[in-house]
């Protein structure tokens, strides 16, 4: 009997030594919620410009950036594949071999070669999960949790699929290519399920129907992976890549007629009050002052006309060099760390958020393969004011469009929208551009009547350019479409 109490008493304290422990762990390591928007312009918010004036006000959001920091100069790349995969592993997409959005090739997306962002917070501790559109990859060995998140829910690719199931021509040759199997991609495209270490599980055909509310379950399925990890007490990433404001934009059936105003009226309300639920679950839970909690889109906005987005000051949408397709919201609140109130002009990559994490949360950065990302920690947390990035090369798909360096832009060629069928201009003579003088990028200085004062910008933007494709010859690329396993050549 006094043997049986003994155990009972050793059990307990052991079970309350590992409960301490996992909050110790929690508490150490602040949990991640990365909101990433689709398609989403600069302007479109309260606090960018945006809000009543498109519409739809977005009072949380706005919040929220009084909470934090409110960048003006986040940069992204200039597509959705591309952007995500730099996002993931800290890296210019065109290394990795995402450089493109997929067109022609089923194994797109990230070879398992790469470290992602997942995986790197996985090992040092986290629950990680993605609800929402991945768009780096299709296919079983390419998914979400064959990349570092342990569970996920939301579509492979982009949003315009929802659209094909109510296209005639598309039934038509669909039906035709299940009975022939000669054309194994014209089908009909599902919301996905799955978790790590089991076979990723369609769970419905995403149509039209199904479009307008997928941000409302993704929206629910985030607010419970945060409560079960919170009861758990152990750290978390939660990226909620959303849908909107890809197109079709679409509002939920509790939205849609809401603002008065329009669609996208609804759907700026929408967007503002999904993530005022999530920052009310962080404060139910108890977990707000150890919560990173970020807003932020993967490249600027929609081109498609009756859904075209709006990029306040900036030219161009996303498909261009541009500041319109560079430069989104981004807004980072962690009370007691990061300065409330604070905007800063100053330059920060989407890929630089790798590094930071890694800092952050006790992960790692591989040291055997060149990593873009630099550590914004110190910048975040206002030890400094300045970010430490001077510039980085803008890419377009695979090709080089130009440089960014302080706030003038070198640009070798640009497309007259943001529509890949669109005229592409290759300049005769490299363009430069003052963006404080000229945020529109309309005068370049080089073919004003101060040409010759303002050449000099080119040994500030060059070095840049010099050193990054140095680093391409010292690791070539991988090519779109690698198989795995992928094994790098070795350096000579």
């Amino acid at each position: 009997m006094r043997t049986t109490s003994i155990v009972k008493s050793c059990l307990a304290a052991v079970l309350v030594t590992i409960a301490t422990m996992g909050n110790a762990l929690a508490a150490d390591k602040p949990n991640i919620v990365l909101i990433n928007m689709d398609n989403f312009g600069y302007g479109e918010l309260g606090v960018y410009g945006g809000g009543i004036v498109r519409g739809g006000a977005t009072p949380r959001i706005d919040k929220l950036a009084s909470e934090g920091i409110r960048l003006t100069n986040f940069n992204v790349e200039a597509q959705c594949t591309p952007s995500r995969a730099a996002l993931m592993t800290g890296r210019y997409a065109v290394r990795t071999g995402n450089g493109t959005v997929p067109l022609q090739t089923v194994d797109y997306g990230l070879t398992q070669w790469e470290y992602t962002m997942p995986e790197m917070l996985s090992d040092a501790g986290y629950a990680t999960a993605h609800f929402g559109k991945w768009n780096l990859g299709q296919r079983e060995g390419r998914y979400p949790t064959n990349q570092g998140f342990d569970e996920w829910y939301g579509i492979p690719n982009s949003t315009d699929e929802s659209e094909w199931p109510t296209n005639e021509m598309f039934l038509k040759w669909a039906k035709i290519a299940k009975e022939t199997g000669k054309t194994p991609m014209i089908k009909e495209t599902h919301v996905l399920s799955g978790r790590k270490g089991s076979p990723t599980k369609e769970v419905k055909v995403f149509d039209s129907s199904v479009r307008p509310e997928i941000d409302r379950e993704v929206t629910d399925l985030g607010k419970d992976f945060m409560t079960r990890q919170a009861k758990a007490g152990k750290p978390f990433f939660l990226y909620l890549p959303y849908t909107q404001t890809h197109a079709p934009v679409t509002p939920s059936a509790e939205f849609k007629g809401k603002s008065g105003n329009g669609k996208w009226g609804d759907i700026l309300m929408q967007i503002d009050a999904y993530t005022g639920e999530l920052l009310d679950k962080v404060d139910e839970l108890g977990i707000a002052d150890n919560t990173i909690f970020i807003f932020t889109a993967d490249n600027g906005g929609e081109m498609t006309p009756t859904f075209q987005g709006w990029n306040g000051p900036w030219s161009g949408s996303y498909f261009t060099g541009m500041e319109g397709s560079l430069r989104v919201p981004f807004i980072v609140r962690w009370p007691g760390k990061v300065p409330a109130g604070k905007v800063s002009n100053e330059i920060v990559h989407e890929f630089d958020l790798f590094s930071t994490f890694a800092n952050i949360a006790g992960g790692k950065v591989p040291t055997d393969r060149i990593i873009d990302s630099k550590d914004m920690t110190d910048f975040f947390l206002g030890k400094q004011e300045q970010s430490g990035r001077d510039g980085f090369v803008i890419y377009v798909g695979d090709d080089i469009f130009g440089v960014k360096w302080q706030n003038y832009k070198m640009m070798f060629q640009e497309l007259d929208g943001g529509n890949g069928s669109n005229k592409l201009n290759v300049f005769p003579f490299v363009r430069f551009f003052n963006l404080y003088e000229d945020p529109k990028e309309e005068y370049p200085l080089n073919l004003t009547k101060d040409m010759i004062a303002n050449l000099w910008v080119r040994w500030g933007t060059g070095p840049i350019l010099v050193d990054h494709m140095a680093s391409l010859a010292k690791e070539p690329v991988i090519k779109p479409g690698t198989p795995d396993p992928y094994v790098p050549a070795k350096k000579k």
